[in-house]
């Protein structure tokens, strides 16, 4: 499967999974604390739809090859992050 089209799938999916989380997370009052630094929540929210919105710019520009290497990047730092974290 082409990268791009496994990726705009993937999308599809785990977009209506994230909306469903929020909307949940939403009516149990999970996201009261983060009311008190809502501006920085505001940064993140124009950072993620800016990112969102130059790599649709860049798909038909950028080769497959350097998306694959670039997520494979991401995921790779994404799962140190996480397997380094102790909460």
């Amino acid at each position: 499967m082409d990268i791009k089209l496994a990726g705009s799938l993937s999308l599809m999916v785990s977009l209506p999974t994230m909306v469903v989380g929020f909307v949940r997370y939403s009516r149990a009052n999970a996201f009261s604390v983060l009311r008190q630094e809502s501006q920085l929540m505001r940064w993140m929210v124009a950072g993620s739809i800016l990112g969102a919105a130059a790599g649709g710019m860049l798909l038909g520009l950028v080769p497959t090859g350097l998306l694959m290497g670039l997520l494979g990047v991401v995921l790779l730092v994404s799962a140190i992050k996480t397997f380094q974290h102790t909460h």
